[in-house]
C-alpha cells in the first residue's frame, strides 16, 4: 500500500474526477478527508470508500472562504493528527457550453478566478499544517 497511513485531503471530493482520487488514496491505504459544497455527494464517495475498507470523512467546506478552509484543514489534524497530501480538483463549469459571443467578462473570468483562488487558499492551508 503506497499510502498507508497518510492522511489525504480531496477538495471538490464529492467529483467524478476528485471522487476517483479519494477513492485510489483510499484503496492504497490512505485516510480521506473529502472535502466540497454538497454533502450528499461526498457522501455517496464516503460510503464507497468505507465499503471498500477504507477510511473516509466527508465536510462541507467552500474552498473559497478561507476561513473555512482553514479551520478544515485544523480540523483534520485534530481528527488525524497530520496533513501529508491536498488536492484541489475544483473547477466551476458554470460556462461550459456557453457560445463566447453570449459571455459577459465575468462569466468568462469566472473558472479562472474560482480555480486560482481555491487551489491557493487550500495550498496554503495544507502547506501551514504541514510546517
Amino acid at each position: 500500500m503506497l499510502l498507508k497511513d497518510k492522511i489525504a485531503v480531496v477538495y471538490g471530493g464529492g467529483g467524478s474526477v476528485a471522487g476517483a482520487i479519494a477513492r485510489a488514496f483510499a484503496r492504497e491505504g490512505a485516510v480521506v478527508h473529502l472535502a466540497g459544497r454538497t454533502m450528499a455527494a461526498l457522501q455517496a464517495v464516503a460510503e464507497d470508500i468505507t465499503a471498500g475498507g477504507g477510511q473516509a470523512h466527508p465536510a462541507v467546506v467552500d474552498a473559497l472562504d478561507e476561513s473555512q478552509v482553514d479551520a478544515h484543514a485544523a480540523a483534520v489534524i485534530e481528527r488525524s493528527g497530520a496533513l501529508d497530501i491536498s488536492v484541489n480538483v475544483i473547477a466551476d463549469q458554470d460556462v461550459q457550453g456557453t457560445p463566447m459571443v453570449e459571455m459577459s467578462v465575468e462569466d468568462y473570468l469566472r473558472p479562472v478566478e474560482v480555480a486560482v483562488r481555491s487551489k491557493f487558499l487550500t495550498a496554503r492551508a495544507a502547506a501551514r499544517q504541514m510546517i
